[in-house]
């Protein structure tokens, strides 16, 4: 499944808009790099480079 990701311009755009004009460069700092990291967890994902939640959640000793 291939999800369509806004145009970076296009995002910055619509990230100045979207911000309060009190904004902190912290504010835009984290948003750029949430889109980054969800970025690259979507490529890593059309990759194939992932694993089931179940193996991660045993490997952590973590159950349901």
């Amino acid at each position: 499944m291939t999800v369509a990701v806004q145009p970076l311009k296009q995002y910055l755009h619509t990230l100045a808009d979207e911000l309060p004009d009190t904004a902190a460069t912290d504010e835009a700092l984290y948003h750029l790099v949430l889109r980054r990291e969800i970025e690259a967890g979507l490529a890593d994902s059309e990759a194939g480079r992932t694993r089931p939640i179940e193996e991660i959640m045993q490997r952590y000793g973590m159950h349901e």
